[in-house]
């Protein structure tokens, strides 16, 4: 099983974008785990590593994937 990483900001639009992303994915090949960096900002470090550069955002099999915009990881930190 490969895993995704969803991570977010807790906003509308993080919001909406999670719940369409966990009905979209075949849960029998994929693990989503889903991050608020809003409410775990230790783990903004990991996300910029992978190479988010804004939220929501996917990481799938090493590969991010940029959904609208909700907020700058920059805006995050502060």
């Amino acid at each position: 099983m490969s895993n995704a990483i969803f991570y977010h900001a807790g906003c509308p639009v993080c919001v909406g974008a999670e719940q369409m992303l966990i009905d979209a994915i075949n849960q029998a090949k994929y693990s989503i785990e889903s991050v608020h960096l809003g409410q775990q900002p230790g783990r903004i470090g990991e996300a910029e590593s992978a190479g988010i550069k804004s939220v929501p955002a996917l990481l799938l099999n090493g590969q991010v994937f940029h959904i609208n915009f909700g907020a700058a990881l920059a805006d995050l930190k502060s």
